[in-house]
């Protein structure tokens, strides 16, 4: 079976469907590019896309294998200046699971549009939909990231022994409701690494031993401590908490996260 493929045609929609790619990804992994650099790593993806289909290979997905991870490598690389093999595998999958969705919605789209395939226009109307998909997955991400950077806040820990403050990221997590189960006083979660620059604060006078239930481990025990004083700072305000009791805990609290602590949303009321 033979396919007729118009190289013009396919490189005008692999290039736009790249610069929303480029677009959505750089959104997610918070990286910026100018105009130009964007438009470079669309257009050398594209031409790489086309150059793919001269491959001896019969196979569909190994010609997609070795096309679409090299490609998608290559247009990370110019756009947005990532270096390193395992970092640009890892953005290659952000641009991936992009195209994940964006293809999803637009066949979603489509689906409903075939009485207007049945003419002229198909490119054109790949197009539009393109546009759409695009605009409305960016409104989407948008709105989660705005979301999410509304809940973090900016902690403050004075620590007495070195007489200064540490400040690190908070997720306000609404769905965190432990507590002590002795005075029912809310319990924050702060990660190993944080409770070593707290250690001085963390006194084994003040030690808890909090119960907890979570996903993938029905029961444990949490070693908490009772910090004397914690300053939270949310919209332009300071809130100023005394005895906050901080649980010790790595679960959900990556090296590499925003944020070094999950908020009690107990804390946040007046």
């Amino acid at each position: 079976m033979y396919y007729k493929l118009y190289i013009d045609s396919v490189f005008i929609l692999q290039l736009l469907t790249n610069l929303y790619l480029l677009s959505l990804a750089g959104q997610i992994m918070r990286r910026t590019a100018t105009r130009r650099r964007i438009w470079l790593g669309a257009a050398v993806g594209a031409g790489m896309n086309c150059l793919s289909f001269a491959l001896p290979v019969s196979a569909l997905g190994v010609r997609l294998l070795i096309g679409a991870v090299p490609v998608s490598m290559c247009m990370m690389c110019l756009t947005y200046r990532i270096h390193g093999v395992g970092n640009l595998f890892k953005a290659s999958l952000v641009m991936a699971a992009a195209g994940f969705f964006l293809g999803g919605v637009m066949i979603w789209i489509l689906n409903r549009l075939r009485f207007v395939m049945k003419g002229r226009g198909g490119l054109l109307l790949s197009l539009m939909v393109g546009a759409l998909s695009y605009l409305m997955l960016k409104g989407l991400l948008l709105k989660f990231m705005r979301k999410r950077e509304e809940s973090l806040r900016t902690v403050c820990f004075y620590v007495p022994a070195l007489g200064q403050e540490i400040r690190v990221r908070a997720l306000v997590d609404t769905g965190n409701h432990l507590s002590d189960p002795i005075n029912g006083a809310p319990v924050s979660i702060i990660s190993r690494k944080t409770a070593a620059c707290l250690e001085s604060s963390l006194s084994l006078e003040k030690f808890h031993a909090i119960p907890y239930r979570s996903v993938g481990r029905q029961r444990g025990i949490l070693p908490a401590y009772e910090l004397p004083e914690m300053v939270i700072e949310e919209a332009g305000t300071m809130l100023k908490r005394e005895h906050v009791i901080v649980a010790v805990c790595d679960a959900g609290i990556s090296e590499r996260s925003e944020y070094q602590m999950i908020l009690h949303p107990g804390l946040l009321d007046n």
